[in-house]
């Protein structure tokens, strides 16, 4: 008898959704350990691997392009359209590679967020197409007008062909989906005591004065870490590779058991991991940054951006549920940061969100396959 096989497909931009859909599977493997699973993804395998603790077979595909960026602010769209139509002038070559390979493999089913053609995929194989996002793609694309329209339809009409959607919170209303079921927020949970995490790389400031920079797999380009040294008597933590040495600033990557590369705590450790030891964190919108401090309750100030539509769900979120801070472009890039001096505003509702999105999924997807541990 075969192992239950999930051919878990993700969207080939930006770590956020790699590191959700890592979070729901790392938690379908603790219920049904039997399970194979096959990520097919452009992420790097230590992103995979530090989120998702046994086995799984690493497919190197993209079926999307999200957005070509320069960093996590700057979009290339002229790029994005070109590499948008290579993918479809492919897309029936594309298919039948995957359709074999799912059959091969005895795929039971395909779990994506949300690379498009994975519905069109999973139902040439044959098997179900389950999705999990707080947004489609014709929802980013279509308001950039032009050329982008048609492509906005061709991927409405991709989402038309799967079997089940888990929507997650700071959602749009993502009607091409036929069958749309609202689940909780997903993400990772801290794996090690706080007083660990701080003796380890000698954190000493209070929450209220220790702060996570984090701006995704992308990062950004040129952040002005000079405005820390106006902040002395704080800390900083990056996982920049590219920041500079700083008195202040902890520099998650460039610390010895890093450098060594031999650690699984190095391998391992993750932004999520600092977010219950600091008081605030400073990011741009993005769902898996926000969804993992919004089920910690950590603080989020957030640089705006404008022209990608699904940052103003973010913002909309944080400012309903979250204590936050909203800055501009300037106020970060060209300010003295005296935004951190202020006091945080708190959430304009006492809406609380679900926290457990991620066992929902991981749930449905195992009593689907009838495995052991519910």
């Amino acid at each position: 008898m075969s192992r239950p096989t999930i051919y878990v497909a993700i969207t080939n931009h930006g770590f956020g959704h790699a590191v959700r859909a890592s979070s729901v599977v790392h938690r379908i493997q603790q219920l049904c350990p039997d399970v194979l699973i096959i990520m097919v993804t452009t992420a790097p395998r230590w992103l995979l691997e530090s989120y998702i603790d046994g086995d799984f077979i690493a497919r190197q595909r993209a079926f999307d392009v999200g957005v070509i960026q320069a960093d996590s602010l700057t979009m290339d769209k002229e790029t994005t359209l070109a590499k948008l139509n290579e993918i479809r002038a492919k897309e029936n070559s594309l298919i039948a590679s995957e359709v074999n390979f799912i059959r091969q493999n005895q795929v039971d089913l395909v779990l994506a967020d949300i690379p498009p053609l994975a519905a069109k995929i999973a139902k040439s194989a044959g098997v179900p197409c389950w999705m999990l996002s707080n947004f489609g793609w014709d929802f980013i694309y279509k308001p950039w007008g032009g050329d982008f329209v048609e492509i906005a339809d061709w991927i409405s009409g991709c989402f038309g062909e799967c079997d089940r959607l888990f929507r997650l919170p700071l959602h749009e209303e993502m009607t091409a989906f036929p069958n749309i079921e609202d689940v909780g927020l997903t993400g990772g949970t801290p794996r090690y005591e706080e007083e660990l995490l701080k003796e380890r790389f000698g954190i000493k400031s209070p929450p209220e004065k220790t702060v996570l920079l984090t701006f995704g797999g992308l990062g950004l380009d040129k952040l002005p870490y000079q405005n820390l040294e106006l902040f002395p008597d704080w800390e900083f933590i990056t996982f920049d590779t590219n920041a500079p040495e700083l008195p202040n600033l902890i520099n998650v990557k460039n610390q010895p058991q890093f450098i060594s590369n031999n650690s699984s705590f190095a391998k391992r450790i993750r932004p999520v991991d600092f977010m219950p030891i600091c008081g605030r964190i400073v990011s741009k919108p993005g769902y898996s940054t926000f969804a993992e401090a919004l089920r910690l309750e950590t603080p989020v100030v957030s640089v705006s951006r404008e022209g990608f539509a699904e940052s103003a769900l973010l913002l909309e979120g944080i400012q309903d549920c979250s204590y936050h801070q909203i800055i501009t472009p300037a106020e970060f890039f060209e300010g003295d940061w005296e935004f951190l001096r202020k006091p945080l505003t708190p959430p304009r509702t006492s809406q609380k969100l679900d926290k457990n999105g991620g066992e929902a999924i991981a749930r449905a997807v195992v009593e689907y396959l009838g495995g052991s541990g519910l």
